[in-house]
């Protein structure tokens, strides 16, 4: 499988422009950090390859080259002189894919278990068992049958040296691709000991070590493809077909046939096959898979959909406003393959250790098997801890040792253990509706020490509504709406938007249409109904028209009542009334006269229902400090702050002031994760080590911005996503060190006597990387908490 993209690289060349193309291969076997590295030491030998990024998380290699000097088949055949094969389609496939802007890859699901590599395998270990049959119990039945250079060769000879060709030449193969390519791998450790076995007549011990080594890749292969399993699910979230309304008729096609502006038809059940706005019909949509809403969302006309999200009940009709290859969906996934393929702060350690931990094993295994002879002439004693050792000076107990040694030299356990960490990390994150750009992003979330979140659209919805209607007298709430709308009717102001939002809410008909309306810029708007003229403004404004708030403003001085003020016709507020909604950081409205007050309305920008229940969370999880920047007023502020649970709150802060708030937390705590809409905070977002954007579903610049995006406008994912990363790295941690205290373990037994190459396969290669894969496929089984106290699992999402 493979996509071409013609690319103009801007590469001067005799005074013009160099074209090259990129090519994205499938290479399904290339799945270790080792088997990726032989396969770009036999690119980099090839003149016109530019580049190559290669993905063994994946399965995939992206290879950019110049067509001028080699073609795309140079570069398949550089490949597959690695030992690997490329998979899928021809040129003309490869066309067909780019016109269809389907730029996501990975390898199929391969059939572990009934390969030609297992059929060989399980073929090596039947002759094996056979051969241990003849060699231990049926030792009468071990006749010679034949002879090589005067060796005589029994049956069970000749069933391991069937146990070797069968199982053994395929590894023997692949150590022969890896001198080629001069990379000291397992292939090359494991090849080298089969036929240095073989060689000297070891026939047990060069069976059984093809035959397990064997095993243990199927094993790993099993357990590469079950990590792939994970981006695929994400693959497969999108349709591949679309209904389409073309000249008055329905007609079904693929997906990636369809144009920006045509419209789709999706009904009940359905996947919303690609990015639109709904222009006919109503329904519950499922969009679980793009922003992690454990409830449907309500659709209706005018409102945007995303590819992969399931139409629940209803009828839809959506016009189309991406292709499939550019919607929100296909760049979430294309966004998380490109984020394996950045090496975290863990995996730079592994590489660099693991250059240096092979070539010195190697060394200390060819001494073990060389110098022990050479120096013990006689059996010699020796008491360790209780326990006595005898070391005698015989060849073949010391090459068996050697050979054990050679084994124990591949890291393959400990390189494999940081990526499959960060895969299932970072895929079980796109599930849930987090996007995390980088292996290094998910790494740093979980060692920060304070998190700084802005006000407006994060903790709080970010839109104005009506939160108390206070009316004074005789006036009912109705009527006190009312008017009010009725005067708002004519303001184009947000607050205007949230008093007419709640009329309606409220099922106040028969709104009056003011005349003479005027606006009063900074105080209010008035406006005749039924030949009277009302106001609807700051207090201020009902001050200035000779009304006397001051009970009603008046606040408490720590609960002593302040000394009374005169009577006025302000009586009609209870006492401290209004400074009780103003304390509260809302914005009052007073609607009335000039000669009455109806009553007052207060609005504010909602607190979203998690932010309560996040803040407590990111506390509970270890988060030293949770910080509000906002640039709202200094009222406002506090009592968001207040009622969310902050620890502080710093308030009137302009864009460069949120980046000094940023570097003082930085100074103060450490690391520091800042969570803002990825735009208006974009200063803030890159001071801090973690930049975290809000409800970045549909919007380009917040994914490209942000090193995280949280997709919906869900606040409660912080502290999934703090305690995910701060568990990846747990998981990171302990396949690093459980891996290198196991080969620490082995190596220092196998002097001793106490390592067999069949204990070293099985623990030390086989044991150690399924067991790695197995504890980061944990990250998986995180789910979001929900504010009703139940996991998404709990609750069957």
């Amino acid at each position: 499988m493979m996509t071409e993209n013609p690319n103009i690289a801007g590469q001067a060349s005799g005074g013009g422009q160099r074209q090259e193309l990129t090519a994205r291969f499938t290479v399904p076997e290339m799945d270790c950090p080792s088997c990726a590295q032989k396969v770009d030491k036999s690119l980099q030998r090839v003149d016109g390859v530019v580049d190559a990024t290669l993905q063994p998380t994946t399965g995939t290699a992206t290879v950019t080259y110049d067509p001028d000097r080699i073609s795309e088949s140079d570069v398949v055949q550089a490949i597959e002189g690695a030992g690997y094969e490329v998979v899928g389609g021809s040129d003309a496939e490869s066309d067909e894919r780019e016109e269809s802007g389907n730029g996501v890859d990975i390898a199929p699901p391969s059939e572990v278990w009934t390969s030609p590599r297992a059929k060989k395998t399980w073929l090596g270990a039947a002759f094996v068992t056979l051969g241990l049959l003849f060699e231990f119990l049926l030792t009468g039945q071990n006749v010679t049958v034949a002879s090589v250079l005067e060796y005589p060769l029994h049956i069970a000879d000749v069933l391991f040296l069937g146990a070797v060709a069968a199982s053994g030449i395929p590894v023997v193969r692949s150590g022969y691709y890896s001198a080629k390519n001069r990379s000291l791998d397992i292939d090359l450790l494991m090849g080298t000991a089969i036929i240095a076995a073989t060689g000297i007549g070891y026939f047990v011990e060069a069976a059984t070590l093809a035959v397990l080594f064997s095993i243990a890749e199927l094993l790993e292969d099993y357990a590469m493809d079950r990590a792939r399993d994970s981006l695929r699910e994400l693959m497969e979230l999108s349709p591949d077909e679309a209904t389409v309304r073309r000249d008055g008729e329905e007609v079904t096609v693929p997906a990636e046939e369809v144009d920006v502006g045509e419209t789709v038809v999706v009904r009940p059940g359905d996947k919303i096959p690609l990015d639109g706005t709904v222009i006919d019909g109503e329904s519950a949509v499922d969009q679980s898979p793009i922003t992690g809403e454990s409830v449907p969302v309500d659709k209706a006309t005018g409102d945007e959909v995303y590819a992969g999200a399931i139409n629940e009940e209803g009828y839809l009709e959506v016009e189309v406003t991406s292709t499939a290859g550019d919607s929100t969906l296909s760049r979430i996934i294309e966004m998380v393959q490109g984020a394996q393929a950045k090496k975290t702060e863990s995996e730079q350690f592994v590489d660099r250790f693991s250059g240096y931990y092979t070539p010195l094993v190697v060394a200390l295994a060819i001494l073990t098997a060389a110098i022990p002879p050479l120096v013990i002439a006689d059996p010699v004693s020796v008491d360790l801890a209780g326990y006595g050792f005898t070391f005698a000076g015989d060849w073949q107990s010391w090459f068996i040792r050697g050979l054990t040694l050679l084994v124990i030299a591949c890291p393959c356990a400990f390189v494999i253990s940081t990526p499959v960490s960060v895969v299932s990390g970072i895929t079980s994150a796109a599930k849930n509706g987090v996007l995390i750009k980088g292996g290094n992003y998910l790494e740093a979330m979980g060692e920060v020490d304070a998190v700084a979140v802005d006000k407006t659209g994060t903790l709080t919805k970010g839109e104005l509504a009506v939160t108390d209607v206070v009316p004074v007298g005789d006036t009912t709430e109705d009527d006190l709406l009312r008017r009010a709308a009725g005067l708002e009717r004519r303001s184009e102001h947000p607050i205007a938007t949230a008093i007419l939002a709640r009329a309606e809410e409220a099922g106040v008909g028969n709104l009056p249409d003011p005349t003479g309306f005027e606006s009063l810029t900074g105080r209010g708007i008035r406006g005749e109904i039924d030949g009277k003229t009302y106001y609807a403004g700051k207090p201020a404004l009902f001050e200035e028209l000779g009304f006397d708030l001051a009970r009603a403003r008046r606040e408490t001085d720590g609960g002593v009542m302040a000394e009374e003020a005169a009577e006025s016709d302000a009586g009609a507020f209870a006492e401290h009334a209004l400074s009780a909604l103003e304390r509260e950081g809302k914005t009052v409205v007073i609607v009335g006269t000039k000669s009455e007050l109806l009553g007052a309305i207060a609005i504010a920008d909602e607190v979203r229902p998690a932010s309560k229940r996040a803040v407590e969370r990111l506390h509970e999880l270890g988060v030293k400090r949770v910080v509000m920047l906002t640039g709202d007023n200094e009222g406002t502020a506090r009592a968001i702050a207040e009622q969310v649970g902050v620890d502080e709150y710093r308030a009137e802060l302009l864009p460069d002031e949120k980046v000094d708030a940023v570097e003082k937390l930085q100074a103060e705590y450490g690391e520091v994760a800042m969570v803002g809409d990825g735009i208006n905070d974009a200063p803030a977002l890159a001071t801090a080590e973690v930049g975290i954007a809000m409800g970045a579903a549909g919007t380009d610049t917040a994914l490209e911005t942000a090193d995280i995006a949280l997709m919906g406008d869900d606040v409660g994912k912080l502290p999934y996503l703090y305690d995910l990363s701060r568990t990846a790295n747990g998981v990171i941690r302990q396949n690093i060190w459980a891996s290198l205290g196991v080969k620490l373990l082995l190596a220092l037994g196998v002097p001793l006597g106490l390592v067999s190459v069949a204990l070293a396969v099985v623990v030390g290669d086989m044991g150690m990387s399924l067991g790695v894969t197995g504890n980061a496929m944990r990250l998986s089984r995180i789910a979001p908490e929900r504010m009703d106290g139940k996991t998404g699992q709990e609750m069957g999402v």
